[in-house]
């Protein structure tokens, strides 16, 4: 399980390098996407940086898991969490992109931070339960 949110990790914070390569190229148009804090390119910006955001996030829980005993509980809220920080960071930045796209679109926030927020708490119940 621990590979799976490594590579996924690294990945991702490759893919965030790649948006930033591409979205880069246009960052000294002063009115790029309505200028500078115009909605869209806010989102595209925390698209950008939620590669990065919730790559660590997934990187994070592959380094801790070497500490954690998965046979206590079967695995059961360790592959929860590998699961749900996966869902989550997939949706982070496609969320973005997309309200960037479609303002009314920005309704979708809750599939990444209730993904990220289930993550985070089934690993803190994993932790009380052990």
């Amino acid at each position: 399980m621990a590979h799976v949110n490594l590579y996924f990790a690294w990945g991702w914070m490759l893919a965030g390098m790649l948006a930033g390569a591409v979205i880069g190229m246009s960052f000294h148009k002063q009115d790029w996407l309505g200028g500078y804090a115009a909605w869209s390119r806010r989102m595209i910006r925390l698209g950008h940086i939620a590669f990065f955001g919730t790559g660590m996030l997934n990187l994070g829980f592959a380094l801790s898991l070497p500490h954690i005993d998965p046979t206590d509980d079967g695995g059961l809220l360790l592959t929860t969490t590998s699961v749900l920080l996966i869902v989550g960071a997939a949706t982070m930045p496609a969320v973005c992109f997309a309200s960037a796209w479609r303002k009314p679109l920005r309704n979708l926030f809750f599939i990444p931070a209730a993904s990220l927020i289930g993550a985070v708490t089934a690993l803190l119940l994993r932790g009380l339960l052990s």
